[in-house]
């Protein structure tokens, strides 16, 4: 039987091969048409998962692409065979949105400095990493396959670890190796986490796969290689989304790379892996086999400490990257505690939390290297006082971003404290204790070091200190994207039942 399918349906598969493809031609180009090509390639993929997204906002249902055949398998010898699948629905057309929206602004943002922190001869190069990355984030949000799922997921690590690394100085190439060694040790433990879980089940398709889990759940045969592969996707997509206490590495790798490359690290690779373990616990495992396992208590515990933690440790820096990098780590554990409540409204709570971190990290991270351009090219918080004045426009971003953070009301970050808070009053009584505690003293320490640089941000300068203004202007792309991403963070806030509404859709449709 024939499958046939609209124009509109073939837009997941357009958005991995273009960037895929793209990536050969680039590599020969100029730098200066590179540049020009990324950027074009990145404006379509942004407008056609936005035409994507109309169309689930406009009732569409979700939806299979088979890969490699255009029939259904009849004969019931080859329906245990390896069919590579893309897998559609609001939540990935969501978050495809916001990972091409937010790779396009990262690129135009930190566009400026590229030609003083990379050589003339490796700028397409960098280029080339942009694309493939892009190509890869979006095959993770679509395909259906767990192996797939780990082919991208080394093209992201590979991808990301040269984003660190072609800024050749002593730093970045420390944390480059840090960064690589996490990164292959996570890797390593969700490939094992393949290959037993292919053996108990026989699948690499994850709806397949799914009805296996809950045979196995049934019966009780397999219960502890289950157990252990669990665990094992849990630990290695932890390690590298840098959940606490697997950090270690983050505070040098997104804080001496490129501004461009801060913005992606930071707001799109780690949030890659997080939404592929979403993926797994949904559509893979299922909820209720995890919360069997009492492997989302673990998460849970890591989650608390890493709201804290990363909060403290971000208290101490006195480099504003240091702090930002840290304050991902409190993040990243706001977005796990969501997942470890095992609930739709905890995974609605953590998806959107995703979303107005994204954002936010990228708009800081750019905003940030503006206000440092404008101060000596230092990122101390001593020399950035009056860094708002010299450069207005990075100001007010990163102004918005802290609030944002901090659960200013009318900015995403508030909405996502909201639902987290709310999602913590449905459990039980100590678990909702706990949840509502650490985000109040988590929210009071983001308080302290946000407001403490936007403070400083607008405080005299230090007698006898002078700085170029002119350092601080990057120009009309500079200045758009951070403009853009402020707006987009305003509209997370205002416009949030859009958002949720899309996000809930999308969470049943992945079961």
């Amino acid at each position: 039987m024939e499958l046939h399918y609209t124009l509109w349906q073939h837009i997941p598969f357009v958005s991995i091969l273009l960037p895929l493809a793209s990536g050969a031609f680039t590599s020969v180009m100029k730098p200066r048409w590179a540049r020009r090509w990324t950027l074009t390639v990145l404006i379509i993929v942004t407008a056609l998962s936005f035409l994507l997204c109309m169309q689930f906002m406009g009732g569409a249902e979700g939806y299979n692409f088979p890969m490699g055949h255009d029939y259904e398998v009849t004969n019931e010898a080859a329906k245990g065979a390896i069919v590579n699948e893309i897998r559609v629905g609001s939540l990935e057309a969501l978050t495809a949105l916001f990972f091409s929206g937010i790779m396009l602004l990262s690129l135009m943002g930190g566009m400026k400095k590229l030609d003083e922190h990379i050589d003339g001869n490796k700028q397409s190069l960098y280029y080339v990493i942009l694309l493939l990355l892009t190509a890869a984030l979006m095959a993770q949000v679509y395909t259906n396959d767990l192996f797939t799922s780990y082919v991208f997921l080394e093209i992201m690590t590979l991808a990301a670890c040269a984003l660190i690394a072609i800024r050749k100085r002593g730093r970045t190439l420390v944390a480059a190796a840090k960064y690589m060694i996490m990164n292959l040790v996570g890797s390593g433990l969700f490939l094992l986490g393949i290959v037993i879980l292919y053996d108990v089940s026989g699948h690499l398709l994850m709806e397949p796969i799914r009805q296996a889990v809950a045979n196995i759940a049934v019966t009780g045969q397999y219960a502890q290689p289950l157990t252990v592969v669990i665990a094992l996707f849990a630990i290695g997509l932890a390690i590298k989304s840098a959940l606490f206490p697997f950090h270690t590495w983050v505070p040098d790798a997104y804080g001496y790379s490129t501004p461009t490359s801060q913005a992606i690290l930071s707001s799109l690779v780690s949030k890659g892996y997080i939404f592929l373990l979403i993926k797994i616990m949904y559509r893979v495992i299922g909820l209720d086999v995890i919360a069997a396992t009492g492997i989302d208590d673990i998460l849970f515990v890591f989650a608390l400490a890493g709201m804290i933690f990363g909060s403290l440790s971000a208290l101490r820096q006195n480099d504003v990257r240091r702090m930002i990098a840290f304050s991902s780590v409190a993040q990243i554990g706001y977005i796990y505690l969501g997942m470890a409540m095992g609930t739709e409204a905890g995974m609605m709570a953590a998806m959107f939390h995703l979303f107005s971190h994204a954002v936010c990290k990228s708009m800081l991270f750019l905003a940030a290297g503006g206000l440092a351009d404008a101060s000596g090219n230092s990122k101390l918080f001593r020399d950035l006082r009056g860094a708002g004045y010299r450069s207005p426009i990075a100001g007010v971003a990163f102004t918005v971003g802290a609030l944002s953070m901090v659960g200013f009301p009318f900015l995403g970050g508030f909405v996502s404290k909201l639902n987290i808070a709310l999602a913590g009053i449905a459990l039980d009584p100590v678990r909702a204790s706990l949840v509502l505690v650490t985000l109040a003293v988590s929210t009071m320490l983001n308080t302290m070091y946000f407001l403490r640089t936007v403070i400083t941000l607008y405080r005299k300068p230090l007698a006898g200190a002078t700085y170029s203004v002119q350092r601080g202007q990057r120009g009309f792309c500079f200045n758009a994207a951070l403009v853009l991403l402020a707006l987009v963070n305003i509209a997370l806030g205002v416009f949030s039942q859009t958002a949720v509404n899309l996000i809930t859709a999308g969470l049943r449709m992945f079961g």
